[in-house]
């Protein structure tokens, strides 16, 4: 069964943070909110838990994960980045984007796209996440929490944990964090292409 956490929103308590982060480096697999709607996570080396994110939500390998980031400065560790993609990119964050990018050699094989060795990265603009991310010291392996044959991602705490009590972990449930994927982005080809139109407003990018 996943343990439930009832973190507060603005101010996340500090032990349940902790009790969190140590369960995910021991390679727990959690629900969690962000600034666009619920993700899954695990760490960045978990086989199994990128495994079942992929079970859950029926995933094949060209999938492209997302590292969560807790700033700009952990984001360029991991993947490639030029001068001009670099000033769109500072400029859109923290907020509700992810953004396709050529993966570094710190990026596990099994997690950029098969083909295009590229994946997904994004930083986001929500306390809890951030609190989570801080406390981590490294990026969170996520994916939206979408299920399969559903239209839109899971938005309440007590709900995921219902549904998915034998399959996650942990949900940590901070209240609705709404229903709207981020925007993704891809720059990996140079160019820009909106891959997904979400929460990020696209308009800087067209």
């Amino acid at each position: 069964m996943a343990t439930y956490f009832d973190v507060h929103p603005d101010n996340p308590q500090r032990r349940t943070i902790s009790t969190v982060a140590d369960s995910i480096r021991g390679g727990a697999l959690i629900a969690y909110p962000t600034d666009s709607c619920y993700a899954l996570g695990c760490q960045l080396g978990n086989r199994d838990g990128i495994a079942r994110i992929r079970t859950i939500r029926q995933l094949d390998d060209r999938h492209h994960f997302t590292l969560v980031c807790q700033d700009f400065a952990q984001l360029g560790q991991f993947v490639h980045i030029d001068n001009d993609v670099f000033r769109a990119i500072k400029a859109a964050t923290p907020g509700s984007y992810t953004f396709i990018l050529p993966a570094s050699k710190e990026v596990p094989r099994q997690l950029m796209h098969p083909k295009k060795k590229t994946v997904g990265v994004r930083i986001p603009d929500h306390v809890v996440t951030q609190a989570l991310l801080q406390e981590l010291g490294e990026p969170l392996l996520s994916s939206t929490l979408l299920l399969p044959g559903e239209g839109e991602p899971l938005t309440q705490g007590w709900e995921i944990k219902e549904r998915l009590d034998h399959v996650v972990d942990a949900v940590l449930d901070s209240g609705d964090c709404g229903t709207e994927p981020t925007t993704v982005i891809d720059f990996s080809d140079g160019d820009v292409e909106i891959v997904r139109r979400g929460a990020g407003d696209t308009s800087r990018f067209e």
